[in-house]
């Protein structure tokens, strides 16, 4: 059967956008607030860029350890629940099978469909099938620690180039043209963020400039208590 009109989802982008997007405005933020809080200091421009280039560096690494740490434990607990649910097939395959009607039938299914549906499904693959409905675990939402670390690390890079690189190119008003750049630049990730996602492009967009400008506001703050001069 032929599908005229196929449905376009999201759902399959789910791991490597939330790590992406994450990064990229991590990237952004902590790398615009540092710099600002910095240059509120009073800082030279020489030790301002180098501040930020640490910054970038630092903040790409840990995000990519974090997320793989994190990420590593998530894919550790679902082997682990594979591995009993295999166990439990091979040793008790009739109650195995009896609970994946039940599932079904919980669903909506009669019991005799229900039935009918765990069998086949079973006859077919046992433990995906059970992955899949009993444990929640499928190959679109798997763990996978690698992928997650690398986008992290590579979206806040690219994320924090950005104010690193206005800083340099307009060092003599390194605040200004930060603030105004990192702004601009959250707008943009927010909404193809939430355009990627599927959701309100506006609200996604506002949702971070909010949290930079007042992270930025509060680094600035907390610069201004320094009166250094280098």
């Amino acid at each position: 059967m032929r599908i005229r009109h196929p449905e376009i989802h999201r759902s399959d982008r789910t791991g490597w956008l939330r790590a992406s997007v994450l990064g990229a405005n991590d990237g952004i933020v902590s790398t615009a607030g540092l710099l600002v809080g910095v240059a509120a200091s009073g800082v030279s421009a020489q030790a301002l860029l180098a501040t930020g280039v640490a910054g970038l560096v630092a903040g790409a690494i840990s995000m990519a350890a974090g997320e793989y740490v994190s990420v590593s434990s998530q894919a550790d607990t679902e082997r682990a629940d594979l591995t009993l649910e295999k166990r439990e097939l091979a040793e008790d395959p009739h109650n195995e099978l009896t609970e994946l009607a039940l599932i079904y039938e919980r669903r909506g299914l009669t019991a005799a469909l229900a039935h009918q549906v765990a069998e086949q499904l079973t006859a077919h693959d046992a433990l995906g099938a059970h992955a899949r409905d009993e444990l929640g675990i499928t190959d679109t939402f798997r763990a996978r620690p690698v992928q997650a670390a690398l986008a992290s690390a590579g979206a806040f890079s690219v994320g924090a180039l950005m104010p690193l690189l206005v800083a340099w190119a307009f060092a003599a008003q390194a605040t200004v043209a930060v603030v105004a750049a990192t702004l601009i630049a959250l707008l943009v990730s927010g909404a193809l963020a939430a355009w990627a996602g599927g959701a309100p492009m506006l609200r996604g967009a506002l949702r971070v400039v909010f949290w930079g400008a007042l992270a930025m506001a509060i680094t600035h703050a907390v610069g201004l208590l320094f009166n250094v001069r280098v």
